[in-house]
């Protein structure tokens, strides 16, 4: 009887229309995400003046949204581990999608802050798994890549929603904005034909036909037959998947992730909260501000096009520690300049070392953990993460009621990337799961 393993299958593959069709809807699932996340930002100034509250009240809205993320990351991170990735990622693109368009038919802060919790569930519950389905099915040669370019869908949703905003905002007010996040219901069923279950899931369920199958997609010239036993090249940890993340010499770097998640999502939920707000404080207009939002997650997209790839070959901290120090660097810099092209390229460095330092982080989380706990380790990461996000609006509503200068509103929020680049050092990637980019462990040992 002839053995294959799955997890030498897929790390051995080629790029084809089954990476392609993945990478694709990865993509679009994460552009509605990074949408969501930045529309909010987008219409504060309409709701405070709509709605007639202050600031720090429009902050906790942004910050009870987040919470949602925390329980759907968390929640959905641990759940797909036992029920399976696919349908999480079906039903939490599902429910993020239509409550998101229901914020848009609220009559008040309430109702509003109620739907967008809910939304806030699904969005938290499908970024972990999207990221553990890509990585489990990423050629090993481009894993991290593949995984950093299907997040940059984050950066294009937040600057189709800066776009979609300066344009339909003075029109047709702010309500439209969130129905265009309904959306996805629509290509649903094309999600749940395109994307695979987890082979791991499949394996430990039994369904061998199935994963010969998706193995067959994977590598159109494998031959299976009915006699091909299928193997695993590692066993699954028993166990809580959570605890788990603290076992074999994992707690620590468990830590650093979080703490190094918490910050980025600090800078995340920050500027794209209320970088429109804190760039009208520094003179500009609000159609310049909203711009701004754009050019920041240009920078991301250009930072995880260009550095994402280097973690391949250099590892993940000789990439993303320097990219939190200039993160940190041009945040303290912005409130020092008039000059809007200087302003510009120092959101965009923003970006890269926000978002984009980000991105790469989910990378190297991903790889960092067994695939038995993929989905967990990245979900628990996620969730500490956006604790970062529940704080981070509130925090900086708080900042702009004491009427600080500008330039110490940013050097304060700029405090979070040092925090993370530090976190970022002391990570210890000896004890990782073979495998991770820049590593230079053994292909043998890789599992899937």
């Amino acid at each position: 009887m002839r053995t294959v393993h799955a997890g030498e299958t897929i790390d051995k593959s080629r790029f084809n229309l089954f990476h392609l069709l993945l990478i694709f809807w990865g993509f679009f699932i994460i552009l509605v995400d990074g949408y969501d996340v930045v529309i909010y930002g987008s219409i504060v100034p309409s709701l405070i003046e709509e709605w007639s509250i202050s600031s720090v009240t429009a902050g906790a809205i942004g910050s009870y949204t987040v919470m949602g993320t925390v329980v759907g990351a968390v929640f959905f991170g641990y759940l797909a581990d036992k029920v399976g990735r696919k349908k999480i990622i079906l039903f939490c693109t599902a429910l993020f999608s239509l409550f998101t368009a229901l914020s848009g038919v609220a009559g008040g802060p309430v109702l509003f802050t109620v739907f967008r919790v809910i939304s806030g569930i699904g969005l938290g519950g499908v970024m972990p798994n999207v990221i553990a389905l890509t990585t489990e099915y990423a050629p090993k040669k481009i894993r991290s890549a593949m995984i950093s370019f299907v997040f940059c869908g984050y950066s294009v949703g937040a600057i189709a929603a800066a776009l979609a905003s300066r344009a339909i905002l003075p029109e047709f007010g702010w309500r439209p904005i969130f129905w265009i996040a309904g959306l996805p219901l629509l290509v649903l069923p094309f999600i749940a034909k395109a994307i695979p279950e987890s082979a791991v899931f499949l394996l430990e369920k039994g369904k061998n036909e199935e994963v010969k199958q998706i193995l067959k997609k994977v590598n159109p010239e494998l031959s299976l037959n009915g006699e091909t036993r299928l193997e695993r090249t590692e066993a699954p940890e028993q166990g809580s998947t959570i605890v788990k993340l603290f076992e074999k010499k994992r707690g620590f770097s468990t830590l650093m992730f979080w703490i190094s998640c918490f910050s980025c999502f600090v800078l995340i939920y920050s500027m794209n909260t209320w970088l429109p707000k804190l760039m009208i404080q520094a003179g500009y207009s609000l159609s310049s501000s909203l711009l701004f939002v754009a050019m920041m997650n240009v920078g991301a997209i250009v930072g995880t096009i260009a550095f994402g790839p280097l973690t391949d070959k250099l590892g993940f901290k000789k990439v993303m520690i320097p990219l939190y120090v200039c993160g940190a660097i041009a945040l303290a810099s912005i409130g020092l300049t008039q000059n809007a092209v200087l302003a510009y390229i120092l959101i965009g460095f923003i970006g890269a070392s926000s978002v984009g330092v980000q991105n790469i982080s989910n990378a190297m989380v991903s790889q960092y953990y067994p695939p038995s706990m993929r989905s967990s380790g990245v979900g628990a990461s996620m969730a500490f993460g956006r604790l970062g996000g529940i704080f981070a609006p509130t925090f900086v509503g708080i900042l702009l009621t004491m009427n600080l200068p500008a330039q110490m509103n940013f050097s304060l929020i700029a405090i979070a990337a040092v925090v993370g680049a530090i976190a970022i050092a002391f990570v210890q990637e000896k004890h990782a799961h073979y495998g991770m980019a820049g590593e230079g462990q053994p292909e043998e040992k890789r599992a899937v």
